[in-house]
């Protein structure tokens, strides 16, 4: 099984219009799984990570419905299968 990526509607622009990505290999963390999908679809990646490769303060990342932020964050390992959903913080008044 591979790792998939769930993609926004903001960000599939940049994933050929994909909602869903598969990874062709299973990642052994979160970090790696970002850059694989950075290989494929830089755009998505780009608009995750800031320029330091950190998780960008506005984009939620969850693994296995489990928010990283405050959990393992990029070192976050992944199991054979997981997914990993990107979901852009919302905010207002």
């Amino acid at each position: 099984m591979t790792v998939r990526f769930f993609v926004p509607g903001p960000l599939r622009e940049f994933s050929g219009g994909r909602s869903e990505v598969a990874l062709p290999t299973s990642p052994g963390t979160l970090k790696e799984a970002l850059e694989e999908l950075a290989r494929e679809y830089p755009g998505v990646a780009r608009r995750v990570l800031d320029e330091q490769g950190e998780i960008r303060p506005h984009v939620n990342l969850f693994v296995g419905g489990e928010p990283v932020r405050f959990a393992g964050g990029l070192e976050t390992p992944l199991a054979d299968g997981c997914e990993i959903a990107i979901l852009p913080a919302v905010s207002g008044g």
